[in-house]
């Protein structure tokens, strides 16, 4: 047994933890941090970055399978893909990306300890690695375990029943795959192995895609799936799965492997958080606005604590928390926090939406009127602000589009400098870009469009 103690203790190495890691160890904070997996946690893993990695693949083989449809004069011949060699390409970027990580904790003066935690008591947490034991002292302690795939007890992951995390280590692109539930993750891997050549069957209990987006913005990504040969089956709901053909009440799918995204749930069991007694929000924790749980001392951050289940907002909570232990008077704030869906088209989507707040109007600016999105062929899609009549300030901005999610900073700035719509419509935007939608967007609520 190994007896440690430290200012700050930190349960997950995910975006949150190694976060409020490296920014306590800059504060001077004697900090340990305790995983049993990689650093990066789920997101860096075995989610954003390895997905995203697949989503460029995926894009640049449909490219060359497709060049000679298009206008542009351009033919290629029949293109193959070794999918192994393109896991170990995304794998590489994996590991790069985590030993960064531990190595920038390192720089910071954070010791990063393996195994599994779980509380003794408020201030004691127990982490066990194999058949080694280490008790872990500290005066404050940060939950930043994360969030893991929900499972369906009709299709319990295995085989070729898949989860995220699964389908994200095939080494064979699938003659047909079944995609149960549409939301993000769901139509963003469902998209993938479609431009791979796969035949995908998109299944969804509720009446739409991303059922958490308004129409406006799926449509265009609605249209994309139809394109690609995607059939999306809505109001349908699975219930299991047979050599090779998964069942719903819409009929029968053939599904070489099924995809299960239907969310997912805190990653809380099993570390002790039942004995402290903490107050939860549904199955989440419930934070005040400086991430401490009911439970003085005791802070929670990230997926644990609740939508939106975003890395960046939990890298901004541990940021804020681990700022908050040096004394700093900062609290949390979520107003401008941007959402991206890396499907295709992109959505981005941060503050309020239309109709969320009184008194606020909405206007938008299609794509097809944008010269840049011409030149590429994508004039799919358009940028919308949500705009407060009294004073014209901003407090939304959602948009469809392809590679829109380059643009989500511009975004979040905007809300979170106060921008209002003279302030973006008087802002030179560069000619050719898609940025000018936004510019234009401003402008036609100000009845001053220029373009459309």
């Amino acid at each position: 047994m190994t007896d440690l103690k430290c200012k700050l203790l930190i349960i997950g190495a995910g975006p949150g933890g190694y976060v409020c890691a490296i920014r306590a160890g800059q504060l001077g904070i004697d900090t340990i941090v305790v995983d049993e997996a990689a650093p990066g946690g789920t997101c860096l893993n075995v989610g954003c970055i390895p997905s995203k990695a697949l989503i460029h693949a995926a894009d640049e083989f449909h490219k060359l399978a497709h060049a000679g449809s298009g206008p542009l004069g351009i033919t290629a011949g029949a293109p193959q893909i070794d999918l192994g060699k393109t896991m170990a390409w995304k794998d590489g970027i994996v590991q790069r990306l985590t030993g960064g990580v531990a190595g920038l904790m390192r720089k910071a003066g954070a010791k990063l300890v393996e195994g599994r935690a779980r509380f003794l008591d408020g201030k004691t947490v127990l982490v066990r690695n194999g058949k080694t034991e280490t008790h872990i002292r500290a005066e404050r302690i940060v939950i930043a375990s994360g969030s893991a795939p929900v499972e369906l007890p009709f299709l319990p992951y295995g085989g070729d029943i898949l989860s995220s995390t699964a389908a994200l280590a095939l080494t064979e692109v699938p003659k047909t795959l079944a995609v149960v539930g549409a939301g993000y993750i769901g139509l963003e891997l469902g998209t993938v192995f479609a431009k791979l050549g796969t035949k995908v069957t998109i299944v969804e209990a509720e009446g739409s895609i991303l059922p958490a987006y308004d129409k406006a913005l799926t449509r265009p990504v609605a249209k994309r799936l139809e394109e690609l040969g995607v059939t999306v089956l809505t109001g349908a709901k699975a219930s299991g799965h047979v050599d090779g053909v998964l069942a719903t009440n819409a009929g029968e799918v053939a599904a070489e492997k099924v995809l299960v995204t239907v969310g997912r749930r805190p990653r809380t069991a099993g570390i002790g958080i039942d004995e402290l007694a903490l107050t939860l929000n549904g199955p989440f924790i419930r934070i005040d606005k400086t991430c401490q749980t009911s439970m003085r001392g005791i802070y929670a951050i990230g997926d644990v604590t609740g939508e939106p289940m975003l890395a960046h907002r939990a890298m901004a909570q541990g940021e804020m928390v681990a700022e908050h232990v040096a004394g700093h008077a900062v609290e949390w704030d979520k107003r401008a926090i941007p959402a991206v869906c890396f499907t295709d088209p992109e959505i981005v989507t941060c503050g309020a939406l239309p109709g969320e707040v009184e008194g606020t109007k909405a206007t938008d600016f299609p794509f097809a009127a944008n010269g840049r999105a011409m030149t590429t062929e994508r004039e799919d899609g358009f940028i919308r602000v949500v705009w407060r009549e009294a004073d014209h300030a901003v407090l939304g901005i959602q948009a469809v589009g392809a590679g829109i999610s380059e643009m989500s900073a511009a975004f979040s700035l905007a809300i979170e400098m106060g921008a209002c719509l003279e302030d973006i419509g008087a802002t030179i935007h560069a000619h050719p870009t898609q940025s000018e939608g936004l510019q234009e967007a401003c402008l036609r609520a100000l009845d001053r469009a220029l373009h459309i």
